[in-house]
């Protein structure tokens, strides 16, 4: 068994969820986010992507519902020793296999907290399971339960933060050395990856996104590979990934010769990071910072040109994406505190010129303000 955190770490988080689920009178909590299943017990896996469920009672108790494949999964990277199997087979219905749990813990009539909000949890595997538990027991949603505790990481976590971020820094490395005229897209990503995997990183949870000309002012990964022009533009949003936390960096290299406006675009980037910098402290909301996002970037004249939103919490994430909770948008309540990971993208898209401008860069809260994880200069590069 290889776990990436100690004991006493796991311990800490498993005794913080079951405060809560006392206070808030939840008797059990089905997990089916994988996110959760890794934060609280190590369980690394992509299997998920079928009907599966951790069950934590308020006695304790762990119960791990999988299918085959993920039994020596969950043994080698977790610390569960309770591991059902549902079997695979012609109208098998899981749900059946999960009441049967239920009943040894006696949670019948009692009051089960729920994780809808999970990639792993199907429309129609939740509607499975509502039926299953109709005039069973209660259900509430409980899908921030374990997000509310995720958000904020603790000093074993920001070592492994901080490992992503140098990963991340050498990745934009490769970036501006195979970033010229002539070269695809593809070898630029084959290279930021190859020097993540050989520092000891993951797969991201989702694609990095890549793009140059008119595909410059996507926030996607679409899977077009062009071979750069000799006047050109590349956007380029990447996370360095280690034991699945994540660091994510942006930026658009202009190639060949900038367009003046680029320049302008890169300097209103600038500003807005350094002000959101500024508001990015414990005790304000984040709300807050997106708000001085806009006002920098309306005040500029690039209203039309700027997002909804301009960044999110990251973490430990599985695929599809890497985006945690809670995002930054405008009224957004959370309040910021020393722990939390955000990464802060300046995102401008001038549809009308065909140009963009993008720069991101992740940051860790701390008691005296933040910290920018990436090393690398925010200057605009042109290759």
């Amino acid at each position: 068994m290889s776990l990436h955190f100690s004991k006493e770490e796991f311990s800490l988080r498993k005794s913080k969820i079951l405060a809560i689920m006392k206070d808030q009178k939840i008797d059990a909590l089905l997990m089916f986010r994988q996110e959760s299943m890794y934060w609280l017990t190590g369980y690394d896996s992509f299997g998920y992507v079928f009907f599966q469920t951790l069950v934590l009672d308020q006695k304790g108790n762990i119960i791990l519902l999988t299918r085959a494949p993920d039994l020596r999964q969950a043994q080698n990277t977790s610390n569960i020793s309770d591991i059902r199997i549902w079997v695979d087979k012609d109208g098998s219905k899981p749900t059946d296999d999960l009441k049967i749990i239920l009943d040894e813990l006696n949670l019948k009539g009692k009051k089960l907290g729920i994780e809808y909000e999970a990639y792993g949890l199907t429309g129609k595997n939740a509607l499975e399971l509502n039926k299953s538990l109709e005039n069973y027991c209660s259900i509430e949603d409980k899908s921030q339960l374990i997000s509310n505790l995720r958000v904020i990481k603790s000093k074993e976590e920001i070592v492994y933060v901080r490992k992503a971020a140098a990963l991340a820094d050498k990745a934009l490395d490769e970036v501006w050395k195979y970033t010229k005229a002539g070269v695809s897209e593809s070898k630029i990503l084959a290279e930021m990856n190859r020097v993540i995997f050989e520092g000891g990183g993951d797969y991201p949870a989702n694609e990095f996104i890549i793009g140059s000309g008119k595909n410059a002012l996507l926030c996607r990964y679409q899977s077009e590979k062009q071979i750069l022009k000799k006047n050109d533009q590349l956007s380029i949003e990447w996370a360095g990934t280690f034991r699945h936390y994540h660091s994510a960096m942006f930026r658009t290299i202009p190639i060949g010769a900038a367009d003046p406006k680029h320049f302008k675009m890169h300097e209103a980037c600038v500003e807005a990071l350094k002000n959101c910098e500024d508001k990015l402290k414990q005790g304000n909301k984040i709300g807050d910072v997106f708000d001085v996002h806009a006002k920098t970037f309306d005040d500029l004249g690039y209203n039309k040109s700027r997002m909804n939103a301009c960044g999110y919490s990251l973490g430990s994430t599985f695929s599809p994406n890497w985006m945690d909770w809670p995002m930054l948008y405008t009224g957004n309540p959370y309040v910021i505190e020393p722990g939390n990971v955000f990464f802060m993208h300046m995102i401008l898209m001038d549809s009308e010129n065909q140009l963009a401008m993008n720069l991101g860069e992740t940051y860790l809260v701390t008691e005296y303000g933040n910290e920018r994880l990436g090393k690398q200069k925010l200057d605009l590069v042109v290759l």
